[in-house]
């Protein structure tokens, strides 16, 4: 996220909140049944952790869908950290009454054929959509510009009351 300005962790971390918040929104608006759970889930096993970026219920599927939101093009690893999150939903959190867990991984691009070859012979219902910019690439560097400025003032405006 350096083109954005920002450079502190903690500061990355609260701003991508707040994206992944606009996000999550958009992603409800899709479709009746969902139930958002939490971003950058936490699924904790063999001593370390891992994070979903995304993740809901959908009530009428009674499956756990877990989201993995990439700003690149679909590179073939993503496959396997899906299906490690899958199995870690599945192993840690589905209840006995649910359906296997299913997997949504988000790309700027992706080509079809690498698609379908990288997840062949997998056995968890793993997706792969393409998501499109419907704001041209100036406008986006605004809006998320904008959104800083004004993450940025609400931290100097807190900081000015403590004081």
């Amino acid at each position: 996220m350096g083109f954005l300005g920002v450079t502190e962790p903690l500061l990355e971390l609260d701003l991508e909140r707040r994206l992944v918040e606009k996000v999550k929104q958009f992603l409800l608006e899709l479709g009746q049944g969902f139930t958002y759970i939490g971003n950058q889930h936490v699924l904790s096993y063999n001593g370390k952790d891992y994070k979903v970026d995304m993740l809901f219920f959908h009530r009428g599927l009674r499956s756990l869908v877990a989201v993995d939101l990439k700003i690149s093009e679909f590179m073939l690893e993503y496959v396997s950290k899906m299906n490690l999150y899958l199995s870690l939903l599945d192993r840690l959190e589905r209840g006995k009454d649910e359906n296997p867990s299913i997997g949504i991984i988000l790309c700027a691009e992706k080509d079809n054929v690498e698609v379908e070859l990288a997840l062949e012979g997998f056995t968890k219902p793993i997706g792969v959509a393409e998501y499109k910019l419907i704001v041209p690439q100036k406008e986006l560097k605004q809006l998320i510009t904008d959104e800083i400025k004004t993450f940025n003032q609400e931290i100097a405006d807190k900081s000015a009351e403590q004081s």
